[in-house]
């Protein structure tokens, strides 16, 4: 029954026709509709007030008839009364279960509806529900211009995303992300700012009681299941200076010394990015080889001596569920490939569980090859560019994703320019869960 309503509710969508709200309230729309599948631009309007440039909406968004929308005509009228007198939590439940992008296009519909972005109840039915693929967000330099683009696995979409309370510099990078919300850090102000990109719920953190630090890796964890609950944010530098932001008291502290068994300075690979399971945040370490782990709730430093694999190079941390994974590329003469290794609980050794096909490492061979993750929670991004040890070989990019779970290895559709359409170079990106009522 639960399926056949939500099936109503993309039919009533569908139905329902223009659609316009009261030019009193706030709201947002994310439009998911207005453009190609392969890349659409993703616009974020509010009302009349609030951070955001005014826009007013005029017009609703176009919608496409469907066979129900010609039955219409003929006299099959959806029963109206049937929606009135369906309680309000069940409605709740239901809109929950809808893609994200269907979700935004049904708040234009009415006042109620829109509501449901700060509903208690949809953010609970929401948080219950398992969501299936993380989204991307990512950063790129065109021009000196930072291009910030979301990715959208389920539909394989691209949105073009841009944050106003954000600054446009180049030192701006987003670092991790827990519950919807991702943190971005400026390196050359030294600022933190956490924000949701679907909402633009947005906060600028305090400044950190450091005078100066160059290379530090940065951890974030939620207190409960959602943001709701409040997050935790660590900062750690190679002298083992660390501080943790607590989102519910809105400071930076230091819980304690860093512990004398684990030796200075630390060795910490900044290319890969934290990964966390439950409370606990897992930095990578480089020389010597490992892991060093630091839960948030008891304060507890530990330190894992792991030797990596041989001629691995480019190699970042990923996490599905709670199994900790490596991603690297493994380099052997002309031939590269990119390999899978799972960390053994019991042997604390890494396990070879999967590489890219054969087909696809070809295209390496003989070339130099780099490897970026853009994303290492679930569902792994990774760009990849080869050049050839001629100048006669121009650079290539590819950009793959690799589902964990199902260790599935998929090419997807290029990033360009959203103004030019050229093919955009990926440099940096996090994952995130899209949770609409997350905030920051």
């Amino acid at each position: 029954m639960l399926r056949q309503l939500i099936g109503q509710v993309q039919e009533l969508w569908e139905l329902s026709g223009p659609h316009t709200l009261d030019r009193d309230e706030r709201w947002y729309i994310l439009d998911f509709g207005k453009s190609t599948m392969e890349h659409d631009f993703c616009n974020f309007i509010e009302g009349k007030s609030g951070p955001l440039k005014m826009v007013e909406a005029h017009k609703s968004p176009p919608t496409k008839k469907s066979r129900r929308g010609k039955s219409r005509e003929k006299g099959d009228i959806m029963e109206q009364q049937i929606w009135k007198d369906l309680p309000e939590d069940l409605i709740d439940a239901v809109v929950a279960r809808l893609p994200i992008a269907t979700f935004f296009q049904l708040r234009v519909v009415c006042s109620r509806w829109n509501s449901l972005i700060t509903s208690a109840s949809f953010s609970q039915h929401y948080a219950e529900i398992p969501q299936s693929y993380p989204w991307f967000y990512t950063t790129t330099t065109y021009a000196n211009v930072n291009i910030r683009a979301m990715y959208d696995p389920s539909l394989k979409k691209w949105y073009y995303s841009s944050i106003p309370s954000l600054p446009a510099c180049m030192t701006f990078f987003p670092v991790a992300s827990a519950g919807g919300l991702i943190c971005f850090v400026d390196i050359s102000q030294r600022n933190f700012y956490v924000c949701n990109p679907l909402t633009l719920s947005f906060k600028e953190l305090p400044s950190l009681p450091v005078k100066a630090w160059m290379n530090v890796a940065v951890g974030m964890v939620l207190n409960g299941r959602t943001a709701d609950c409040g997050y935790k944010i660590v900062w750690l530098d190679e002298n083992g200076n660390h501080q943790v932001y607590d989102s519910l008291q809105n400071t930076w502290r230091q819980p304690g010394n860093f512990p004398p068994s684990i030796k200075l300075p630390l060795s910490l690979n900044f290319r890969s990015q934290t990964v966390s399971i439950d409370s606990t945040i897992y930095f990578m370490c480089v020389n010597p080889g490992g892991v060093l782990s630091y839960d948030v709730v008891t304060g507890t430093w530990r330190q894992f001596l792991i030797p990596y694999p041989e001629h691995l190079t480019n190699h970042v941390l990923a996490v599905s569920g709670d199994q900790v994974l490596l991603v690297g590329l493994l380099s052997k003469n002309a031939a590269t490939c990119v390999c899978v290794w799972e960390l053994q609980k019991m042997t604390l050794l890494w396990k070879e569980v999967d590489r890219m096909p054969n087909i696809w490492c070809l295209d390496f061979y003989g070339k130099h090859v780099k490897m970026t993750c853009l994303g290492n929670r679930r569902l792994l991004m990774l760009s990849i560019v080869t050049s050839g040890r001629s100048r006669r070989i121009c650079c290539m990019h590819h950009i793959v994703t690799y589902n964990i779970s199902r260790r599935e290895w998929q090419r997807i559709p290029d990033c360009k320019n959203p103004r030019g359409k050229r093919k955009l170079w990926i440099t940096c990106g996090t994952t995130f869960d899209p949770f609409p009522t997350a905030l920051a």
